[in-house]
C-alpha cells in the first residue's frame, strides 16, 4: 500500500472537523476490546442506548468481571477472533498504546467504526495511516479524549478563539504532575520471573512489539506507560489531553522544529523528567511563530508568568496561554481564570453546556449528528504529541517536514517515526 500525503488540502489540526454517520438509526453494536480499568468505563459509557456485542481482554479476571455486566455478549481473549463476529458495527480499543493501532486499522479494514482511547497510536507512522484510512472508507471516529466535550475546555477555547479575549497568543505553557506516583520512569529492564499466570494470555499483551518474559506488576496491568516498547511515556499519557485546547483554540498545524531536554535518554523507559519545546507557524489567532513549551514530573513554567492573585492555588496540570492582552489559564479539572484579575473584571465567560464525548461517537454511528475528535483532528494532534518523544529520544533539534512524514535533519530522529512488528503480528496497511 503506497503512502499517500495527508489531507492535502485540508489544514491539519483544525478543530472539530466534525463527521456523521449515514447508517440507519437504531441500537449499535459494539465490540469493546480492553475492558478492564479505563476499558471497563468506556464499556459501561458506550453501552448507554446500544448493545454490547461483544468484549474482549487478555485477562480472563478482567473479562470475567465486564461478563457480569454484559452477560449476553460474547467473550474473547484475542482481539483477532473477535472480529471475525459478523454481526458487530463498532468497534472501541482501550489496551495499551502498542495495540491501538493494529486493532483499529484491522477493525476499519473491515468496514467498522471506532472509538480508540487516547493517544490514538503508539508512533507517528501509525498516526497517519489511520486517519488516512478512516477518510478513506467514510468510517465514523473519535479518539478517546472526553475532556474535550467539556463545559471547561470549550469554554476555553471560546473565549480564545471566538472572543479574542487575550487578543493574539504569543506563547503558551503546558504542564503535567505525571509520572511521580502515578508509575515510574527511567527503568531498568527487570529480571525474568517466570511465566504469566494462567488467566492472563501473555503472547497476546505482547502482540505486535517485541516479547519479553512476565513479570509481575511491571507492565500489566498498568506500568507499561513507562515503557517505550508499549507506552509513549508521559506526553502519550496526558499530552493528547492538555494540548488538545491548545490545538483546538489556536487552529495549530503540525510543529515546525521540536526540541526536548531531560536526563539522557534510556533505550528502554521513558525520562523521569521532561521539557519540550514547539514552533508553530503562526494562525489568525497567534503571533507569526507560536512557542509552546511543555513541562511534566510537576515542573512548571515560572509563577510571575501567570500574573495571578498571590493566594491564587494553581493546578498540577494545566495550560496557560500568554496574549496580547492578558493570559488565560485552563485546569484540568479547573474552569479557566484570566490574569491579571483586575484587567477582565469586565469579562464574562460564555455559558456553554457539557457536551457528552461518548455518546456523540454512538449517535453518529447511528446516523445521528456528529463526532468532534474524528480522526481527522486526533491523528494529526498524536502526531504533534508524539513528536516530542521523537526529540526527546533522539537528542537533537528535529526540523519536522509533516507532508512527507520525515524529519529533515536526523537519521537518528527518523527511526522512532515508525516501528517494526513482531514476526507474525503483521497488519495490513502498517506493516
Amino acid at each position: 500500500m503506497k503512502r499517500r500525503h495527508f489531507l492535502g488540502t485540508t489544514a491539519i489540526g483544525f478543530p472539530a472537523l466534525l463527521q456523521s454517520a449515514g447508517s440507519p438509526s437504531g441500537k449499535v453494536n459494539i465490540a469493546c476490546v480492553g475492558v478492564g480499568g479505563k476499558g471497563f468505563s468506556d464499556m459501561k459509557e458506550l453501552s448507554v442506548g446500544h448493545n454490547i456485542a461483544a468484549i474482549c481482554d487478555i485477562d480472563e479476571q478482567r473479562l470475567a468481571k465486564a461478563a457480569t455486566e454484559f452477560p449476553g455478549a460474547k467473550k474473547y481473549t484475542d482481539w483477532r477472533k473477535l472480529l471475525e463476529q459478523a454481526d458487530i458495527d463498532a468497534v472501541s480499543v482501550t489496551t495499551p498504546d502498542h495495540t491501538h493501532a493494529p486493532v483499529t486499522m484491522s477493525a476499519m479494514d473491515l468496514g467498522k467504526h471506532v472509538y480508540t482511547q487516547k493517544p490514538l497510536t503508539h508512533t507517528i507512522f501509525e498516526a497517519r495511516r489511520l486517519t488516512e484510512v478512516a477518510a478513506e472508507k467514510g468510517l465514523i471516529t473519535q479518539m478517546g479524549i472526553q475532556h474535550h466535550a467539556t463545559r471547561r475546555i470549550k469554554t476555553a477555547v471560546h473565549a480564545i478563539r471566538e472572543d479574542g479575549v487575550i487578543g493574539k497568543v504569543r506563547e503558551v505553557h503546558t504542564w503535567t504532575d505525571r509520572p511521580g506516583t502515578f508509575w515510574k520512569q527511567g527503568l531498568d529492564r527487570p529480571p525474568a520471573a517466570g511465566a504469566a499466570p494462567s488467566h492472563i494470555h501473555w503472547d497476546q499483551w505482547i502482540g505486535t512489539s517485541p516479547i519479553r518474559p512476565y513479570v509481575s506488576g511491571a507492565y500489566h496491568p498498568f506500568h507499561w506507560r513507562g515503557w517505550w516498547d508499549f507506552g509513549t511515556g508521559v506526553a502519550g499519557d496526558m499530552g493528547c489531553h492538555i494540548l488538545d485546547p491548545v490545538v483546538d483554540a489556536l487552529r495549530l498545524g503540525p510543529p515546525k522544529t521540536v526540541r526536548a531536554e531531560g536526563p539522557p535518554p534510556h533505550p528502554e523507559s521513558g525520562p523521569t523528567w521532561c521539557i519540550i519545546n514547539y514552533e508553530f507557524p503562526g494562525t489568525r489567532y497567534t503571533a507569526d511563530t507560536l512557542k509552546l513549551t511543555w513541562y511534566e514530573a510537576g515542573k512548571m513554567p515560572p509563577r510571575e508568568l501567570f500574573q495571578a492573585p498571590a493566594n491564587w492555588p494553581g493546578s498540577k496540570n494545566g495550560v496557560l496561554f500568554v496574549g496580547e492582552k492578558g493570559n488565560l489559564f485552563v485546569g484540568f479539572p479547573e474552569m479557566p481564570e484570566l490574569f491579571p484579575k483586575e484587567k477582565f473584571a469586565d469579562y464574562r465567560f460564555p455559558d456553554i453546556p457539557d457536551h457528552f464525548h461518548y455518546r456523540e461517537w454512538t449517535a453518529a454511528v447511528a446516523g445521528n449528528g456528529t463526532t468532534s475528535c474524528p480522526f481527522s483532528y486526533s491523528g494529526p494532534l498524536t502526531e504533534t504529541v508524539l513528536l516530542g518523544n521523537v526529540a526527546y529520544r533522539s537528542g537533537e533539534t528535529i526540523e519536522w517536514d509533516s507532508g512527507n512524514l520525515k524529519v529533515v535533519n536526523s537519521a537518528e530522529a527518523t527511526r522512532f517515526i515508525k516501528r517494526e512488528y513482531r514476526k507474525g503480528w503483521g497488519v495490513t496497511g502498517l506493516s
